[in-house]
């Protein structure tokens, strides 16, 4: 594997940990009602990964089953990343 790929799938690999942090902390904020640190832990994880979850979320809007929505975008991002860190590091 290259220095590139290597780098490339370095940064894939945090921005999955970006991810992951940013559901954890969406469901402290809605089970604990949120505030103090996971409120500022929150807005630092959203402003990372919004940038490339708002595009996808116009294309695949959230689904609504009663009163719980379920975000496909980021699921759609998530599983995007994962499969094109697999490639990266598979050259």
């Amino acid at each position: 594997m290259s220095a590139i790929g290597a780098l490339l799938g370095t940064v894939l690999l945090l921005f999955q940990i970006v991810l992951i942090a940013r559901l954890v902390l969406d469901w402290v904020g809605v089970l604990a009602g949120g505030g103090g640190w996971a409120s500022s832990a929150r807005r630092v994880t959203h402003a990372v990964t919004e940038p490339l979850i708002a595009p996808v979320r116009r294309v695949l809007p959230p689904v609504r089953i009663g009163s719980v929505s379920i975000d496909l975008a980021f699921t759609a991002v998530f599983v995007g990343v994962l499969v094109l860190r697999w490639v990266v590091l598979s050259l």
